[in-house]
């Protein structure tokens, strides 16, 4: 049976300050629970309408279609819904290569690029404080379960900058070409906010400016969607590492 605290509850995990007081973030679907169940993280409790997960019987609710439908936050819910806690934050480990975000606001975006980063073995993603919170449910939603091997940590980027040691690259419309440049094999990737770029702020602490280059013949096209962009980006740097 579902209750009304339970739902309001649920329906509270919507708002980043909700699931920062509760510590609490909302995954669905039978596959992307899984990937949970099969992770680190911890299960509060679990809400399904059919009796396939092997856990504990006091962490399960079983619940009618209608009642899934009321707590989801997708159009069609996929047979269940897991609140997870939050787990305390992994400070970044200063070694191979890290993709760092400045202000990256879209959750769709920064799913998928949890998912890249798992997908080229990147391990850690530092994002500034103002990127979109990775325990958002749209966020969750689009990596798919890779946000259960990416260490994801929020931090002032300026302060991180200034004292670390390894070289600092940014994206830019303007810079060493990609394809031609030097690339080191460990390292920050910066890639910014998907309007305005990397902040100024940030700028004065780069490194090296790096580009994709520009092959349409009548170059309209005002910018690359920041996703695009690492998946271009982590591609060119694991392709250099193979050739070696």
């Amino acid at each position: 049976m579902l209750s009304k605290n339970q739902i309001k509850l649920i329906k509270s995990l919507g708002q980043k300050k909700h699931r920062q007081q509760e510590e609490l973030f909302i995954v669905e679907g039978i596959k992307g629970i899984n990937e949970f169940l099969n992770s680190e993280f911890e299960l509060d409790q679990l809400y399904t309408t059919q009796p396939i997960f092997e856990i504990a019987d006091n962490k399960v609710v079983f619940i009618n279609e209608n009642q899934l439908k009321r707590i989801s936050s997708l159009k069609n819910p996929n047979t269940a819904l897991a609140i997870f806690k939050i787990p305390e934050s992994k400070p970044p480990v200063e070694s191979d290569l890290t993709v760092v975000l400045d202000d990256v606001r879209d959750p769709g975006n920064l799913g998928t690029i949890i998912r890249l980063c798992d997908w080229y073995g990147i391990r850690q993603i530092i994002c500034s404080t103002n990127t979109v919170d990775c325990f958002n449910q749209k966020v969750v939603q689009a990596t798919m379960g890779s946000l259960t091997r990416v260490n994801i940590y929020y931090t002032d980027l300026r302060d991180f900058l200034k004292s670390t040691d390894l070289e600092v690259l940014g994206t830019f419309m303007n810079g060493e070409n990609i394809y031609t440049a030097k690339l080191p094999e460990k390292g920050l990737i910066i890639l910014g906010n998907e309007a305005n770029g990397i902040s100024i702020g940030i700028e004065e602490l780069i490194d090296r400016k790096i580009t994709i280059p520009q092959f349409g013949d009548l170059k309209n096209t005002e910018s690359l969607n920041v996703a695009n962009a690492t998946a271009i980006v982590l591609s060119e740097f694991k392709r250099r590492f193979i050739e070696k």
